[in-house]
């Protein structure tokens, strides 16, 4: 018999009733410090007081009005993230794969009302993951996720990361834009050079092209930064993002400037539960808490303090860990051991994380993880890695035996 839950996941044999910070209670009162946030979305810990207490308030008084009305919270959310990016308008969604769809909707149409409806390609990029719809599905290119689900959407190349004759020898009279994540997390953390970003910018300047970013598992304080994109001091023209927006609210967003928002007129794109009340209100929370004085430059200081024992852990098991990668708390292990086993490792060590392409273990930890938490986290990475040593050499043992 099938489960009543359908078996598209497979799920580790671990429960969670409750959680505090950046660590998670299992129902049967087992502890563990949580590296995998949700896949980067709790991104303000567990039980924040200040994220419970905002949904707690708004939820008692209304959680959905649809969008035939005006939703104060929204506006609200809509003013600050302006406020603090490039972007003049924003649309408000409910998942990262929404919100690329609606990024590439956005590009389409602005081509098309601008006199080039020909335009229709986006250039995307090998490694990348924007979602699990057919569309977004297609713009990833991945054949594993493609299997068994038809033909390709059409409109979108695929060239090298960080290779910019590629992309300019991909232009054509049909290219409409370029879709990229400032850091690939699925494929194996794997960051789009400052350079590459600029030149990204100036190739879009050159051709009338949109550039398009990806930052629905980089954005939101994830890298140290509001936004990935600041650290290559480059204005996209268009903005993705969800996840830790709303802290494990389900929510997305799309940031644009007026010379795409303008074409979305009434009836050109909407969704029912996108910038709700209740998710706006939870959004704003998160936000009050990465806009606060010094927050963003704490991210940045508990990188720094994981990125240099990572390091060291990297040269003292070179037979378990090969390299670190990433940016912030945006963190991958390259493993020389299988990361299956470095992940089971850790988990017996009383810690999560999350596996990535590449043989690369994720390090995804809350946004508030403390001094203390990220000193555990390395201590308890030390212990796997032992462990790791262990196996194999009993594995060792048991063939040649």
């Amino acid at each position: 018999m099938i489960s009543a839950l359908m078996p598209n996941y497979n799920r580790a044999d671990l429960a969670f009733e409750r959680g505090e910070g950046a660590w998670l209670y299992t129902v049967d009162g087992r502890r563990f410090l949580d590296f995998g946030s949700g896949i980067a979305t709790s991104s303000v810990g567990h039980n924040n007081p200040h994220l419970v207490g905002a949904i707690t308030q708004q939820a008692q008084r209304v959680m959905h009005v649809s969008n035939l009305y005006r939703v104060p919270q929204a506006e609200r959310l809509a003013q600050r993230l302006v406020a603090n990016t490039f972007a003049d308008s924003a649309f408000f969604c409910n998942s990262g794969a929404e919100a690329n769809e609606g990024l590439i909707k956005m590009i389409r149409r602005a081509q098309a009302k601008s006199g080039h409806p020909e335009r229709t390609r986006i250039i995307c990029f090998n490694g990348a993951f924007h979602g699990r719809t057919l569309a977004t599905l297609s713009a990833t290119g991945n054949p594993k996720y493609l299997d068994g689900f038809g033909p390709r959407v059409e409109g979108f190349d695929h060239v090298p990361l960080n290779n910019m004759n590629a992309v300019r020898d991909a232009i054509g009279a049909e290219t409409a834009g370029i879709m990229i994540e400032p850091v690939q997390g699925e494929s194996g953390i794997h960051v789009a050079t400052p350079r590459f970003m600029r030149e990204l910018r100036a190739v879009c300047d050159e051709y009338g092209l949109f550039l398009g970013v990806d930052e629905v598992q980089c954005g939101m304080g994830r890298t140290g930064r509001l936004f990935a994109y600041e650290w290559s001091d480059i204005t996209p023209d268009i903005l993705s993002t969800a996840k830790g927006i709303a802290g494990g609210f389900p929510m997305g967003a799309v940031l644009t400037t007026e010379t795409i928002a303008k074409h979305m007129t009434p009836g050109s794109h909407g969704t029912t539960f996108g910038g709700s009340p209740l998710a706006c209100a939870a959004a704003n929370a998160v936000l009050d808490i990465l806009l606060a004085p010094g927050f963003l430059e704490g991210v940045r200081a508990r990188a720094a303090q994981l990125d240099t024992g990572l390091d060291r852990l990297c040269a003292t098991y070179p037979d378990v860990f090969a390299s670190r990668r990433g940016l912030g708390l945006l963190i991958g292990l390259k493993c020389s051991a299988d990361v299956a086993l470095v992940q089971t490792a850790a988990i017996h060590e009383g810690m999560l994380s999350v596996t990535a392409g590449d043989n690369v273990l994720r390090m995804l930890p809350p946004l508030t993880v403390t001094e203390a938490d990220c000193a555990d986290a390395l201590s308890m990475l030390d212990r796997a890695a032992q462990r790791v040593r262990a196996h194999v050499a009993a594995a060792k043992t048991e063939n040649v035996a």
